[in-house]
Parts: C-alpha cells; structure tokens; sequence
C-alpha cells in the first residue's frame, strides 16, 4: 500500500522513538509523549535537527502532547508572570527521601507548551536543593533558546524559571 502525506504523516526523531507511541489514524499519526523528555534526550533531538524551525516544531509537537493542567488550577495565584502568553504552574514536595519537586504547567500557546517541556526536563523530579542551585543560562545556550526566542519569549521562560527556583527556596526553608 503506498501512503501519501494527506493518509499518514509519521514523525520520527533519533532517539525518541523510544519514547513515542505513534497512532496511526486514516488521516494522521498523531505523537504521544509517554514520559517526559530527559535533559539529554532534548540535547540529542536538538542536535539532530538540522535548523531552528524543525527544532521549533518538534518543540511545538512536544508541547501539544504534555498533559493538561486541571481547570481548578488555572488560577491567578499560579498565573506566572511575566510570560506574553498565558502559563500556569503548580508545584509540589514529594513525601520520598529525599524530598523531590513536581512541576506541572500549562499555557494556551503551543510553543510555550513546548517551552515548558524544556524546564520540566531540566527541573521536574529534582530535589530543591538542585533546582535552586542549577544554572539554566549554559543549558539555553546549549539548546539554542539564547539566540533564537524573541525577547517576549526569552522573559516568559525566564519567568517560569524563576518561579520554580522561588517555589524550590520556599520548599528548602
């Protein structure tokens, strides 16, 4: 059977088919995240990508896939500001030894999702004491985010940054 664009389109990365459920449907093959990425799976799906708009869609497909954040928790007390788009975030301490943060976030853009993809890599399931001492400018840098995000972008990220570090320092007093 030869499949056209218009019957199936597959997504393949190097290395994060591993991590991929692909389901394949009449009109598309929609892409399924079924854990979260890893710090160096994100560096090897970057440095396979040639440019920064294929980097940018993978960004974009990543972040349509993260699980939404519950209503209740679209709050303005978890609102992060700072952001040109609209991000909410939740943070909490695990009762295991030693205590770990969960992050959870959503916003209502699809590259911001992406974005919030990148920290959850960097930060989710790290203890606070890591969170508060990791320095995210190389890590940027590293992915690229330095150079290609606009302004507005680059404030936001630094925004959700900046408040997990907050919430990590509230958590370690």
């Amino acid at each position: 059977m030869f499949l056209t664009r218009d019957t199936v389109k597959i997504v393949l990365f190097r290395g994060f088919r591993s991590n991929l459920l692909y389901i394949a449907t009449r009109k598309a093959c929609s892409v399924k995240v079924l854990q979260q990425l890893t710090l160096d799976e994100l560096y090897a799906e970057f440095d396979f990508l040639n440019d920064w708009e294929e980097r940018c869609e993978f960004l974009i497909d990543v972040g349509l896939e993260m699980a939404d954040l519950p209503a209740e928790d679209k709050t303005e007390q978890n609102r992060v500001h700072g952001c040109q788009s609209n991000v909410w975030m939740t943070t909490e301490l695990t009762e295991t030894e030693p205590a770990r943060m969960r992050i959870h976030a959503e916003s209502d853009a699809m590259l911001v999702n992406g974005l919030i993809a990148v920290v959850l890599a960097i930060f989710d399931d790290e203890t606070p004491q890591e969170i508060a001492a990791t320095d995210v400018k190389p890590i940027f840098h590293r992915l690229g985010l330095d150079q290609h995000l606009s302004t507005a972008r680059k404030n936001g990220l630094g925004g959700m940054v900046r408040r997990i570090q907050e919430d990590a320092r509230e958590y370690l007093k």
